[in-house]
């Protein structure tokens, strides 16, 4: 496994870390996690050399935090473990933003919320503290809290020694600038993929510049650069990947475009002993100004074969060879 630094923290984390949103379970994943298989992922990740593991609240209102907590029960030590505020249900403080599972919630980067959200982390958690503290998504009108209280918030949980470092997610260039001028942040998490390139021309090369990590996720866009989903696959009523306006390359017309293109790629996976998957990571962590790559996994075998990635290297001309086929892929189609 490689590692690369959280920024300016001192924190090292693996390439390939493990993302804990399906952990949480939910309508809009299908099929209902295990959490005793949850639990032995986390194990096996542990095992392969992948220290990064990436949750938040809102992943199950707390189911995956907990979930997270009891696998590093004896544990804790190998683990950089990161989560999340913003994102709140209790009452209507903040913003709204959507509904999971029927339940409203709301974005809310007060300070009042935060300062229990990071109580009910780290007893979510079992842990006294929190290595990556991130703010999962900006605050919006009506109820914007000024960046400058929310990262003031933030300094003061670092200096109780309950956070080690703080990042942000989901942010625009000119909302990364500011956070970095009054919290001195370390990481910028953020969707990007193969298929969902947009940060390449503004987050990516500002993450570069100012030293900040990078936390990808969605880099194999839900499963789908795995070239595991193919077309005979029937997703539940209420799953992400039958919401067209979050993930159209899901659509039949243009997952047949996707697999058609993995499909070009078996000389890559021959000439590397390696899976879709692992050459789809390995692509995206190479990519310049990308530290850290997020990858799901609902069980062991997952797990195990996304770490494989963090020891896969790809010689610059397959790294551009990839590069131009997802290119002359295109956008999806409506």
């Amino acid at each position: 496994m490689k590692y690369q630094p959280l920024g300016n923290s001192g924190i090292s984390a693996s390439v390939v870390g493990l993302g804990a949103w399906v952990m949480g379970g939910g309508t809009v994943w299908g099929q209902d996690p295990d959490d005793r298989e949850s639990i032995r992922a986390i194990h096996a990740a542990l095992d392969l050399g992948i220290n990064l593991i990436d949750t938040a609240p809102a992943y199950g209102f707390g189911r995956s935090e907990t979930v997270v907590g009891q696998a590093l029960q004896g544990r804790r030590d190998r683990a950089v473990l990161a989560t999340k505020c913003g994102l709140w249900w209790d009452d209507t403080r903040g913003s709204f933003f959507t509904e999971f599972d029927g339940r409203p919630i709301y974005r809310s980067l007060r300070p009042d919320t935060i300062a229990i959200e990071i109580e009910n982390s780290l007893r979510r958690l079992a842990t006294d503290h929190i290595d990556l503290y991130q703010t999962h998504w900006p605050a919006v009108p009506p109820d914007a809290t000024p960046i400058a209280d929310t990262m003031a918030a933030l300094v003061k949980l670092r200096e109780q020694g309950k956070i080690r470092a703080i990042g942000v997610c989901n942010v625009s260039p000119a909302e990364l600038e500011e956070s970095l001028r009054h919290g001195g942040i370390v990481s910028d998490q953020f969707r990007y993929s193969m298929l969902y390139r947009a940060p390449e021309r503004d987050v990516l090369p500002l993450c570069a510049q100012k030293g900040l990590a990078t936390l990808t996720y969605m880099s194999l866009e839900q499963g789908l650069l795995t070239g595991k989903v193919g077309m005979d696959r029937v997703f539940s009523p209420g799953e992400f990947r039958t919401n067209a306006a979050w993930n159209p390359w899901f659509l039949p017309a243009n997952r047949r475009r996707v697999l058609d293109l993995l499909a070009g790629w078996k000389d890559l996976t021959d000439k590397y002993a390696c899976t879709l998957a692992q050459l789809v990571i390995a692509w995206t962590a190479a990519q310049p100004g990308v530290t850290h790559v997020l990858a799901g996994g609902r069980n062991s075998a997952q797990v195990t074969e996304n770490a494989r990635a963090g020891e896969l290297t790809l010689e610059p001309a397959d790294l551009a060879r990839i590069r131009r086929d997802v290119v002359a892929l295109g956008e999806p189609a409506a």
